[in-house]
């Protein structure tokens, strides 16, 4: 969920999101994905955020989805779709995760099509 309080208050006060990146340590991609909402805000760098913009966090903090779930999938090794009781339960999986996951594939396709190539070669030796 895009953070748009956080976006707009930077905005207003004309900061890039390096200097964003740059005042909580962090590569301007990584702020990129929080305000993104795809990595958490957590508490200590809302209160900077605020601080750096000179506003209150409740004037930029937005919460993640309902119930103000906070999913974080910088350290995930494994998602899954699962199956409890009568519900399913899905993962909502970032768009840039996607799209490696697709190249990836793609990759791997084109390497079984050449090693085919070769087997096929050799078979006529």
């Amino acid at each position: 969920m895009l953070k748009e309080k956080l976006l707009n208050a930077r905005k207003e006060k004309q900061f890039s999101q390096q200097d964003m990146a740059k005042h909580l340590n962090i590569s301007q991609t990584h702020y990129l994905r929080k305000e993104k909402g795809e990595v958490e805000i957590r508490d200590e760098e809302w209160e900077r955020l605020a601080k750096l913009l000179d506003v209150d966090v409740d004037d930029i903090k937005e919460l993640d989805s309902e119930n103000s779930i906070h999913q974080s999938f910088e350290n995930v090794t494994d998602i899954t779709n699962s199956y409890v009781g009568s519900h399913n339960i899905y993962c909502n999986i970032p768009e840039y995760l996607l799209e490696n996951q697709q190249e990836y594939i793609s990759l791997l396709k084109k390497e079984i099509q050449e090693l085919k190539r070769r087997i096929s070669e050799l078979e006529k030796k």
